[in-house]
């Protein structure tokens, strides 16, 4: 099919679009202690965050199969746009919270509309490699987030240039041209439903649900997590930086390992040194390093899940790309929700303080449970979704 569009330059769309989802992710989570203080029910918003994203998750695939990914990639970075406007402005708690609902369907719709759009416009070949290359803007744009706010310590000001870099960024969507609509005929969300019926799409999926889980878990409850057990406000923030660190690295070795290694090997692999991290956090004061390396090994560790998983499915999905990926994204989606509400009632209860029950001498708290579970379900299931994966003709 002939192109209307470069490819290089929707590219460039697909990375700035993620680096915005990557300042809309942690948005709150690099500045939740400090909300907290100045909102009281500012701890509650990440599940409202996840909300958002998970409609926005719903809304893209289709939509996008159907009438192709400028306006839908546009209306969804004003929508992020404003939601980040709204987090500078806004300081009652009920809009504020309307305000993170929408960054979230924003932030939703880009997550799962740069991925496909980056499934869309390579092929098999370079599918997986482009997918990690575009994957670490979206550290990047967490990066960029988490270590300004670790080291100015008025949010606002970093916040102020995100909005700024946002809008720059919709001009620059409405400068160019994208692909055209897949598939103009049989697109809707009953379809794209029905694609959770191939055990493969499914179990990929759900390796996606622990996976956001995790990243909803560790990226928004890191900083009160270490607060709240004594370290200083700037140095909970900067663990989140070494977070996104570890995941920015990660996905940068990915591109020169993705096709010279097994996936089986390469995801095993690196949560391997994530479920490392998760132990650490048993030990959150045992010394001035363990919050940063326990953090930086979570994200090095996770942060080849998407990548690999999702390159999978767009070349298992080369039709309907939106609809599978909304299809996994949603299920995905449930579980960044689960977890953020799971980890929150945690808090609430003092669970991540108080130990849940002793192995030996070692008081087992409630958030390294959390995320030591999440881990090893997902370096459990990996292995069944690729053997079932194999067998799948799509």
């Amino acid at each position: 099919m002939e192109r209307n569009y470069s490819v290089n330059k929707v590219f460039v769309a697909a990375c700035a679009g993620i680096a915005i989802f990557g300042v809309a992710m942690l948005a709150l989570g690099a500045i939740l202690s400090s909300l907290e203080s100045r909102i009281p029910g500012a701890v509650q918003l990440p599940k409202y965050l996840s909300v958002g994203i998970i409609i926005g998750t719903l809304l893209f695939g289709p939509v996008v199969d159907k009438f192709g990914y400028k306006w839908i990639l546009i209306t969804a970075s004003i929508a992020a746009l404003a939601g980040l406007v709204g987090l500078a402005l806004i300081n009652d708690i009920a809009l504020l919270t309307i305000c993170i609902i929408v960054l979230g369907i924003g932030g939703g719709i880009l997550n799962g509309e740069t991925s496909a759009l980056v499934s869309v416009i390579y092929d098999d070949k370079r599918r997986g490699s482009r997918m990690s290359i575009m994957s670490s803007f979206y550290c990047f744009g967490a990066l960029c987030w988490t270590l300004s706010c670790s080291l100015i310590e008025n949010y606002l000001i970093p916040l102020s240039v995100a909005i700024v870099l946002t809008a720059l960024f919709i001009i620059y969507f409405c400068a160019i041209k994208f692909p055209k609509p897949q598939g103009e005929n049989n697109v809707s969300y009953l379809e794209a439903a029905k694609l959770l019926r191939f055990p493969a799409l499914l179990l990929f999926a759900f390796v996606l649900f622990f996976q956001s889980g995790l990243e909803g878990a560790a990226g928004n409850f890191a900083t009160k997590f270490y607060t709240d057990w004594g370290v200083n406000a700037s140095e909970a923030i900067f663990t989140l930086t070494m977070y996104t660190l570890g995941m920015f690295l990660c996905r940068v070795l990915l591109g020169a390992l993705i096709g010279k290694v097994k996936d089986i090997t390469l995801l095993v692999g690196f949560l391997s040194f994530a479920l490392a991290g998760t132990l650490l956090t048993l030990f959150p004061m045992s010394s001035p390093l363990a919050p940063h390396l326990s953090m930086f090994l979570i994200g090095f560790g996770c942060g080849a899940t998407f990548p690999i998983i999702l390159s999978r499915v767009g070349a298992s999905f080369q039709e309907r790309t939106g609809s599978a990926f909304s299809a996994a994204m949603f299920v995905a989606l449930c579980g960044n929700y689960t977890f953020n509400f799971a980890t929150e009632e945690a808090f609430q209860m003092g669970g991540h303080i108080q130990p849940l029950f002793e192995i030996g001498s070692v008081g087992i708290n409630m958030y390294a449970l959390i995320l030591f579970v999440i881990v090893l379900a997902m370096m459990l299931l990996i292995p069944v979704a690729i053997r079932v994966a194999k067998n799948f003709k799509g």
